[in-house]
């Protein structure tokens, strides 16, 4: 990914498409957490990778998204990613005008009540 992202004219640095999509993530009821990528050398992991939030702009200007969260306990796993995934897309829809072609969810674990 370079350095810049041009959205309709206007240059976005990545870090920000992350961060807009980290924000969204912990915004939804039943994550406990966003997991970063595991392994890796620092430099071979993307930065957003190593945050466990992804954005790239694909062809067309799409937006794709990849989130890593670790679930609380008691709740639907498929609710929580189905809210996730609506999130992350209702929020960069909204910041950045671009439409998101998907935004993937992995559920790396699950926290008890007595872990948090």
């Amino acid at each position: 990914m370079s350095e810049e992202i041009t959205l309709d004219g206007i240059g976005v640095a990545p870090g920000v498409l992350e961060t807009i999509a980290q924000v969204a993530t912990q915004s939804v009821e039943g994550v406990a957490a966003i997991v970063p990528a595991a392994g890796g050398l620092a430099g071979l992991v993307p930065k957003g990778a190593a945050r466990g939030v992804v954005v790239e702009v694909g062809e067309g200007n799409e937006l794709t998204a990849s989130v890593r969260i670790s679930a609380s306990y008691g709740r639907p796993l498929r609710e929580v990613a189905t809210e996730v995934q609506r999130a992350v897309t209702d929020a960069l829809l909204t910041h950045t005008g671009q439409a998101v072609a998907s935004v993937d969810v992995y559920v790396d674990g699950v926290v008890f009540p007595d872990e948090q």
